[in-house]
């Protein structure tokens, strides 16, 4: 007679071995009634909640880019410890991401913003598959929702530029609104915007997408041109056009634009991969202010010999001049971390003549000189030297506010000034009374031992 155990074995053996994603629904090719569809190259995907829009297509570049460790421990890395293990864990798997780029009736957000445009993509035979969500019309939303919230169960770890601000918050509004499909749960969010921000922007200024791809990316090597692409402040109206029955045409523009932000995405997600994960085999091919963000990068998520490293190399590059004084500031700082004293006290030496900077290096020698070396004279020097250029800006500068700050730096100069007086003062004092001691002594007495 079987046991209980057998009986419950055997129905495990008829559990799939493994849950199959849902299968995208079946699109219904275009009709005479579908203009639209035909012009945008797409076709009608219908659930329980209705039709939409659904345009599909694969692209053999940008191409799959597999995930570094040590990208993703990077990427990964939050305030909250127990926040980037989950979200660590979750970036493991890279068949779980899902790349979003949203197109809106308003730039702005607000109850009232739709996003016509859902555009998704991911990882598929080595190439990136695209599929774009649209509305023709607003009661087409339910049906568009209904979709991406089955894509986002599949692929909880969504990959944004920018979603952790619009695109996202954004899409839970709308979700929150129809009060029947339920918002996702996203195991992850990676907003790639902030890593960009931090490698590109000392370079580049503006670090939109689209800059970007110019400058960084190459998207022409990767194999498409931005050059006849539409402005994101024109899309919303011609999406209202549309609706108001005027010429479809611009929107196959708006398709074209989304495409190539979802492969912009990807192709990003990519070059950062390889930045971090082979700056040093690599330095060189790098531009200087690329290594000195990646340095400022990499010293902010603890990664501090690898930003001392990254910073070297920066300056050896040929930073220029306005953000050297900045680069010997930070491995100064760098170089006090690791307890290399004497190498932070060269480099704020060479910050002395700096104007910026010069009352900030002298503040920090004199901390040398006095708590390390026992140098309350060296010390003192520095005071004096950091006072001058104290009143020296202050005569120069006409903002009232800069005054006031230099008034509060002077007063703290000032107290540490007399402090280290009060010392050299002190330990003059003790270095003259064993003098004293032996000639008060009587001659032929015997001096008391200590």
């Amino acid at each position: 007679m079987a046991t209980d155990t057998d009986k419950f074995s055997r129905l495990a053996a008829l559990k799939a071995a493994r849950v199959f994603p849902r299968k995208p629904p079946a699109l219904r090719a275009p009709t005479e009634e579908d203009p639209l569809s035909r012009l945008l190259g797409g076709g009608i995907a219908r659930n329980h909640y209705g039709d939409h829009l659904a345009i599909r297509n694969w692209f053999s570049t940008p191409e799959f880019a597999a995930p570094s460790p040590v990208t993703l421990d990077l990427l990964a890395q939050s305030r909250d410890v127990a926040v980037t293990h989950r979200t660590r864990a979750a970036l493991a798997d890279s068949e779980k991401w899902l790349f979003l780029d949203t197109e809106t009736t308003g730039l702005a957000g607000g109850t009232g913003t739709y996003a016509f445009l859902v555009g998704l993509a991911w990882w598929d035979a080595g190439g990136l598959q695209v599929e774009q969500l649209f509305l023709r019309d607003f009661s087409e939303e339910l049906s568009l929702l209904d979709e991406l919230a089955a894509r986002l169960a599949e692929r909880p770890v969504l990959v944004t530029f920018n979603g952790k601000a619009f695109d996202w918050p954004l899409l839970e509004n709308r979700f929150t609104m129809t009060r029947t499909i339920r918002t996702p749960q996203l195991a992850a969010h990676l907003d790639l915007l902030h890593p960009a921000r931090a490698l590109w922007r000392l370079r580049l200024g503006s670090v939109r997408l689209v800059e970007l791809e110019r400058q960084v990316l190459d998207a022409t090597r990767l194999g498409w041109r931005r050059e006849d692409d539409i402005a994101s402040a024109l899309i919303p109206q011609f999406y209202f056009d549309y609706l108001r029955g005027a010429s479809a045409l611009p929107l196959t523009s708006v398709v074209r634009h989304n495409q190539m932000d979802l492969r912009g995405l990807a192709a990003l997600f990519g070059k950062i991969n390889s930045m971090l994960e082979n700056f040093e085999a690599g330095a060189r091919s790098y531009e200087s202010l690329d290594l000195f963000g990646l340095s400022k990068f990499l010293h902010r998520r603890g990664r501090r010999d690898w930003a001392h490293s990254a910073c070297l190399q920066a300056l050896d590059l040929g930073l220029p001049e306005e953000f050297r004084p900045q680069a010997t500031r930070e491995l100064a700082q760098m170089a006090r971390q690791r307890g290399d004293l004497e190498g932070a006290a060269a480099l704020w030496h060479e910050l002395l003549v700096h104007p910026q900077d010069g009352v900030l290096a002298c503040e920090q020698l004199a901390i040398h000189y006095e708590r390390r070396e026992r140098n309350h004279a060296r010390a003192l020097e520095f005071v004096e030297l950091a006072l001058k250029k104290i009143r020296q800006q202050g005569a120069r500068s006409r903002d009232p506010f800069a005054g006031a700050r230099a008034k509060r730096r002077e007063k703290q100069f000032m107290c540490r000034r007399d402090r280290l007086q009060h010392r050299i003062a002190k330990g003059q004092a003790a270095a003259r009374v064993p003098l004293l001691e032996h000639s008060a002594v009587a001659p032929g007495s015997r001096q008391r031992p200590r």
